[in-house]
């Protein structure tokens, strides 16, 4: 595990005008292993149009779940699935889709 990944946790602010904002506040910089899809995952994901999804393989950590994001390489991901390896809470593999910039 060689690559630093943020958590953002989703939380609800109201700017000076009255208004609800959805805005993502760092919650935990841990270590993780960073792969692209390889073989059937791959072809899974680019059949539902997730072409740009990423797996991180992280040490277990509660609380950790889909309505967060993470920040890797100064790109940001939106967390699809968790899954906690052989039900051991030892590690934990996540993937992750892209975050386009909307324009």
């Amino acid at each position: 595990m060689k690559h630093r990944i943020t958590f953002l946790k989703p939380t609800i602010t109201v700017n000076e005008n009255g208004f609800e904002i959805e805005e993502f506040i760092a919650l935990k910089t841990v270590w993780a292993s960073a792969a692209n899809l390889s073989g059937r995952e791959y072809y899974e994901a680019a059949a539902v149009q997730k072409e740009n999804t990423v797996k991180f393989k992280i040490r277990a950590i509660p609380g950790i779940d889909e309505s967060m994001k993470i920040k890797f390489n100064g790109m940001y991901y939106n967390i699809t699935a968790i899954d906690n390896i052989k039900y051991k809470n030892r590690y934990m593999e996540i993937k992750a889709v892209e975050v386009k910039a909307s324009g």
